[in-house]
């Protein structure tokens, strides 16, 4: 039998243990968020946001405990019945970086926000966003929405990795006349295996799945998918399949030379004639 200091040591050992395993699991989890986002609240394309307005959107973070004050640009269309475009960008860039791409949507007959996640631009609070943290915000930006243009047709748009948290929101709202990703993965997983390293069996450790291939399969609204042939950074097969995925109405739309930056300017004719087919939405 084992003697009672030797079950205080065995004891001592297993909390250590496992506080060294939990502050790993910590930091690796922190790691990957950081990677996936690399948030900034650099300011890009300041000529381009003229005639846009600043909004603000308030909310309680149930997973957080905490008050959240969401910043957004709001660029409103000249025909007050224009469908609304909820906007989510993808990492790095803040919704600054975004201006481009909002004006581009915006010729298509949209009013446009885009907001940033918690993390980026003037985001308040400053912290290093999740999976968890990203959705709550879309959520809450979907909300505001729609109490201030309830009458309108809404639609979701991610670009990238905001296409991943697009997504997510979809499977959560049952208002959005469609769904439109650009540039889009189909979860971190396979991102992983096209890194030099992607043999390595690191799927267990992924904390922040974006699983987006499983997810779609849950839209009900229209869908529209658009890649660039080019794209360097994200496959255009995970678009593809992307597309096979989605179950209800679609459109693949493929960008023949658009890269990971330039298939929404490039794409703007396809963009028109997919956005023509869908029920309610019509071009300026």
């Amino acid at each position: 039998m084992t003697s009672p200091p030797a079950l205080r040591t065995l004891a001592w050992t297993c909390a250590v243990a496992l506080a060294l395993t939990i502050a790993g699991c910590t930091a690796l989890d922190a790691k990957q968020r950081e990677m996936i986002f690399q948030p900034s609240d650099r300011i890009w394309q300041r000529a381009n946001m003229q005639g846009m307005d600043d909004v603000w959107i308030s909310f309680r973070s149930q997973h957080a405990q905490q008050d959240v004050r969401l910043h957004g640009l709001w660029l409103p269309h000249r025909n007050p019945e224009a469908p609304v475009m909820l906007y989510l960008h993808g990492a790095r860039w803040n919704v600054t970086g975004s201006t481009l791409r909002m004006r581009n949507m915006h010729s298509l007959g949209f009013s446009v926000l885009a907001i940033d996640y918690r993390g980026f631009g003037q985001t308040e609070p400053k912290e290093l966003p999740s999976e968890i943290t990203a959705r709550e915000d879309a959520l809450a930006a979907w909300q505001w929405l729609a109490q201030h243009h309830p009458d309108q047709p809404r639609v979701i748009f991610g670009h990238s990795l905001g296409g991943a948290i697009a997504i997510d929101l979809a499977t959560r709202v049952n208002d959005e006349q469609a769904l439109i990703v650009e540039a889009t993965f189909t979860n971190i997983r396979d991102m992983a295996r096209g890194f030099q390293w992607g043999w390595l069996p690191v799927g267990p450790l992924i904390t922040q799945k974006f699983d987006s291939l499983s997810k779609i399969k849950q839209v009900g609204s229209p869908v529209v998918v658009v890649h660039g042939s080019a794209d360097a950074l994200i496959p255009q097969a995970q678009g593809q399949q992307l597309y096979e995925a989605a179950i209800g109405p679609k459109q693949w739309v493929l960008v023949d030379g658009g890269t990971h930056h330039s298939t929404n300017s490039a794409g703007l004719p396809q963009y028109r004639a997919a956005l023509s087919q869908l029920q309610g939405l019509k071009n300026p």
